[in-house]
């Protein structure tokens, strides 16, 4: 399937962008877009710019937070003591009924 079939190609234009890893990348765009800021470079990954001595910074990849983590970033020390001595409180409490039954039990 030639040009002729398919109507005339869009006017391109190439743009380079350049990575941290200083790759050269360049895509072409249709001249009549809007070319976007950056671009991923296909080598690395890494975000690409169009300004050679000032590509664009790797993005900072957050470590990996557990549940715990999360529940620190949202309760106080003096809000988790709370939690955590009122489920205490209800646990004594059912293993007292527990033991309590259980020595009724023995009597009988």
């Amino acid at each position: 399937m030639g040009e002729a079939e398919r109507g005339e190609a869009a006017p391109r234009v190439i743009i380079s962008f350049y990575c941290a890893n200083k790759h050269e990348t360049r895509p072409s765009f249709a001249s009549d877009c809007q070319v976007p800021e950056t671009w991923d470079c296909p080598r690395c990954g890494l975000p690409a710019g169009t300004d050679s001595a000032n590509p664009p910074a790797a993005p900072k990849n957050e470590p990996y937070k557990t549940h715990l983590a999360y529940v620190k970033e949202r309760r106080s020390d003096a809000d988790g003591q709370a939690i955590l001595d009122e489920a205490l409180g209800k646990l004594r409490e059912r293993r007292r009924l527990v033991q309590a039954a259980m020595a009724a039990a023995a009597r009988n």
